[in-house]
């Protein structure tokens, strides 16, 4: 929860908005909307509550593994902070362990704590990719993020169909082709 989150604020700013496109606030169907959308941009920057050191502290000895973990297709939702309109798609991280692994749950949580924020693509990959390095301390990391923009379907250039792909890699993924080369196909982009 974020202890930041002003639900008068937001509902008095959903009416504002409302008065200002000509609507009634005050019409039945309306009548409810500054509070739903109150209530739906609380769960939406739930994010700025979470902490990534907290989600990832607890790790379990990796008893020799040392190849790449996978955790691939984690759903999310986002919004883009220059239209604050949603965009969604799906992560892959991918560590090497150097002596501990973490709860692929906190992986899922992981991208949550960054995408329940307002975003944009590329910055949501790099924190994500920077939370692994820096509290996981693997011999290689590597974020893909797949999205699509609502901001860039739904206005502007109207193109439902694109696709934005980002990812960011360290360590081993980044020096070694090989590696590199099993991120990107793990990850399929």
């Amino acid at each position: 929860m974020n202890e930041r989150f002003q639900s008068d604020m937001v509902k008095d700013a959903v009416t504002q908005i409302l008065t200002g496109i000509g609507e009634d606030p005050t019409r039945d169907g309306l009548l409810m909307t500054p509070d739903r959308v109150s209530r739906s941009f609380s769960e939406l920057t739930s994010g700025y509550g979470m902490d990534p050191a907290k989600i990832l502290k607890t790790s379990f000895e990796s008893d020799g593994y040392d190849e790449m973990v996978v955790l691939r297709e984690i759903d999310f939702f986002s919004l883009c902070e220059h239209h604050m309109l949603p965009f969604y798609g799906t992560a892959t991280i991918v560590y090497i362990p150097s002596g501990k692994v973490v709860g692929i749950s906190k992986l899922a949580r992981l991208v949550e704590c960054f995408a329940r924020r307002l975003q944009i693509q590329e910055r949501m990959t790099k924190q994500i990719a920077d939370a692994v390095q820096e509290y996981l301390v693997p011999r290689g990391y590597g974020v893909a993020i797949k999205a699509r923009h609502l901001c860039m379907a739904a206005r502007g250039v109207g193109k439902q169909r694109s696709e934005m792909v980002t990812h960011a890699v360290g360590g081993l993924i980044k020096e070694d082709p090989k590696a590199r080369q099993e991120f990107t196909q793990l990850a399929a982009i």
